[in-house]
């Protein structure tokens, strides 16, 4: 696998005079990541977010334009474009760290030794001290709905198409979804999400999801929670899903967005003893080897957030371990970004968990409406909540919804990582006016001590 976890283990290990080959079903490496998923998803954010910008907001600064034209061929060439430099780039950072990149399908035969079968039919066998699976993960496919890659479809052929959906119902409320619910939303479609929880985003802070879904719902889409999908069909004019209570909703496609699977190959990893859990995953230890000795695994096979950042800082940790040096995986600390408008991003244990888990936790709430970078930008939705301990202030999570919400994370992950409590994060001096002073502020508001608020 060529994804995040497999191209960056690759050149880390090469980085440290180890002989690398990689095994990629595509030409160039960069995984689901790069092609159908991180990357073509946020191009297309950015795009369509310039064009609802230049639609409905330019006004409000003095900015008056013509109704703007979609140029959706444009848009997608570059996203397609955007998806091929960033491959090449990839491609080039093997070639100088001399990694050998083979195009094709490997199959593990034993410890040690891997079939490769190349895009042209040869076969070749491989020997290695070590192999690594890192085959990432694919959409989860529901029996309910029988994709046809036109009207029902995954978020790979959601990421293509030519002409904006006039009606999209989208199946998942999670971040799939959201994102590109935004996309089509802003590019004309009428969006609507069926969730079977009774809220969208069911893993992240509550108060935040419920403001979400409260700005999303304003923004344009529609959300029916609680309801579960039976079946769905097409016909001449669209598509339709049965509800579980009787009710039938019409569109004119469906979007598959309930969540990803490994991609794992169950029964030919479990004929070589590699041992799955009961979802699929595969069993690793802390050096991320799995029953096998010798074969190790990471990313989106494994347990934990499906994210190409943890499977990023797995293969790195992993390097280190093969290199002879300490290293431990810190899945606490793993941020998470929803690249909506506003940007949601979250950091450490939501309050549901501390509750649930009995941990005693004090709170700072700290809203953009009160932040003078976010007026002057007109950008007021959302907050920022800090979860601490009530003893030692040490910082036990943060979640924010707003403006930039993904770049502000990061400064409450260094603070995290080294153990720091609110009280260091309230008396770094931030720059005014920035959205980083909502940060410090939540920070101040855990102890009453919010200047603004």
């Amino acid at each position: 696998g060529g994804g995040p976890g497999g191209y960056v283990a690759s050149i880390r290990c090469a980085q440290q005079g180890m002989r690398v080959a990689c095994i990629d079903q595509s030409p160039l490496p960069g995984g689901t990541c790069l092609r159908e998923g991180c990357i073509p998803s946020k191009v297309l954010l950015e795009s369509s977010a310039h064009f609802d910008h230049a639609s409905h907001q330019l006004a409000q600064h003095g900015v008056m334009v013509e109704t703007p034209r979609l140029d959706l061929t444009r848009m997608m060439k570059r996203k397609d474009q955007t998806v091929h430099m960033l491959g090449k780039g990839v491609e080039s950072l093997f070639k100088k760290h001399q990694i050998t990149f083979f195009q094709g399908m490997g199959t593990v035969q034993a410890p040690g030794q891997v079939r490769l079968t190349l895009v042209n039919g040869d076969l070749q066998e491989l020997k290695a001290e070590r192999i690594l699976l890192a085959m990432g993960s694919q959409s989860v496919e529901i029996p309910q709905i029988p994709l046809d890659g036109h009207r029902m479809v995954t978020s790979s052929e959601a990421l293509c198409w030519q002409e904006p959906p006039a009606h999209l119902l989208i199946v998942g409320g999670g971040y799939i979804g959201l994102e590109l619910g935004s996309v089509w939303r802003r590019l004309g479609s009428r969006v609507t999400v069926v969730e079977s929880q009774e809220r969208i985003l069911p893993a992240m802070d509550e108060g935040l999801a419920k403001e979400a879904q409260r700005l999303f719902a304003r923004q344009g889409m529609v959300f029916m929670c609680g309801q579960k999908v039976l079946s769905a069909q097409t016909h001449a004019s669209g598509c339709m899903l049965a509800m579980d209570d009787g009710s039938q909703l019409e569109g004119t496609h469906i979007l598959t967005a309930v969540g990803r699977m490994p991609r794992s190959g169950g029964e030919d990893l479990k004929q070589h003893g590699i041992q799955l859990d009961e979802r699929g995953y595969i069993r690793i230890n802390e050096q991320f080897e799995t029953s096998v000795k010798g074969i190790y695994a990471l990313g989106d096979l494994v347990p934990g957030p499906m994210l190409a950042h943890k499977a990023e800082e797995e293969a790195v940790v992993l390097a280190k371990q093969w290199n002879g040096q300490p290293a431990r995986m810190d899945y606490e600390r793993i941020p998470s970004v929803i690249y909506t408008h506003p940007e949601i991003a979250s950091i450490g244990w939501s309050e549901e968990h501390l509750t649930a888990s009995q941990v005693p936790y004090k709170k700072g709430t700290f809203h953009f409406r009160a932040n003078g970078r976010a007026r002057a930008v007109g950008q007021v939705d959302g907050w920022v909540k800090t979860l601490a301990d009530p003893t030692d202030g040490k910082i036990l999570g943060v979640h924010i919804l707003g403006e930039v919400a993904g770049e502000l994370i990061h400064e409450a992950a260094v603070v995290m990582r080294f153990g720091g409590t609110v009280q260091d994060l309230a008396e770094v001096c931030h720059a005014h006016p920035t959205f980083s002073e909502a940060l410090k502020e939540s920070a101040l508001a855990v102890d009453e001590q919010a200047i603004h608020a």
